[in-house]
């Protein structure tokens, strides 16, 4: 590709888990996922997997852990086919039909909130089942049983800062030849996980002391839940992704045409 056609090129960026055409990239994780402490509730809740009416899936990660505990627990997806399942959004419906499952319900918009609204008249006196990560909004357990629907919330994965990272952002935060002009963020997670990397405080309402770390430097935030824990941290939004997806960030990032720097 021609410079022309790339443009992002001369923008630096800072990403915990998305590459940007035409930009120079810099790869360090905000997020680590690992094992959850225990399966025994999410073992439970798939043995019993017959007892549920409806699956709800929020991620990827969480695609991948139900699938590999049916693996561990030698159950094939006969059990589950009765299920209606609900994921968050396309890369999510994508992982659980490579599964071999129909997804029934994928919300207009990427967030919790949107999940619940395509529910609304369809789980009164159902039991729904929602494997997630170990920390995480409680959006739709707890709306879900205002709809009348019997939930049940099991930890399929946990989500920690990557203390491997805590060297690598402090020195690129200081370095002005290699200091990022533009970071992203694909969760509230990254924003609370980037911010403790950089080492500033919390104070008051989980706002930093100060933000003199990331001065000069944009922030773009994949939807507007990130956004709102951008603002919380005292920290700008200078793009939102308006598809709450990485592909939408690129795009959103693509249009705003971001001044280069240095």
């Amino acid at each position: 590709m021609s410079g022309r056609s790339q443009p992002l090129t001369g923008l630096r960026v800072l990403v915990g888990r998305l590459r940007a055409l035409g930009a120079e990239v810099l790869e360090i994780p905000f997020i680590e996922i690992r094992k959850p402490r225990s399966y025994q509730a999410l073992d439970a809740a798939l043995n019993h997997i017959h007892t549920y009416d409806w699956l709800i899936l929020t991620s990827v990660n969480g695609v991948d852990a139900v699938w590999q505990r049916l693996k561990t627990l030698r159950m094939d997806k006969q059990p589950l086919q009765h299920l209606k399942v609900a994921a968050i959004g396309p890369a999510t419906r994508t992982a659980i039909e490579e599964q071999g499952m129909k997804v029934t319900v994928v919300p207009r918009r990427y967030v919790a909130e949107s999940v619940v609204e395509s529910l609304r008249d369809r789980v009164d006196g159902k039991r729904v089942l929602l494997a997630r990560a170990r920390v995480a909004r409680d959006v739709i357990p707890r709306e879900l049983r205002k709809l009348g629907a019997e939930v049940d919330v099991v930890e399929a994965y946990e989500t920690i800062i990557p203390q491997s990272s805590r060297v690598s952002i402090r020195e690129l935060l200081t370095d002005a030849n290699r200091r990022p002009n533009l970071i992203t963020f694909t969760s509230s997670s990254t924003v609370r996980n980037l911010v403790a990397l950089a080492g500033d405080e919390p104070c008051g309402r989980g706002r930093p002391h100060h933000t003199r770390a990331f001065s000069g430097i944009q922030f773009a935030s994949i939807g507007p839940v990130t956004s709102a824990t951008l603002r919380e941290f005292g920290l700008p939004v200078d793009i939102e992704a308006k598809e709450y997806t990485i592909p939408g960030l690129i795009k959103a990032i693509a249009n705003a045409h971001p001044r280069k720097r240095g």
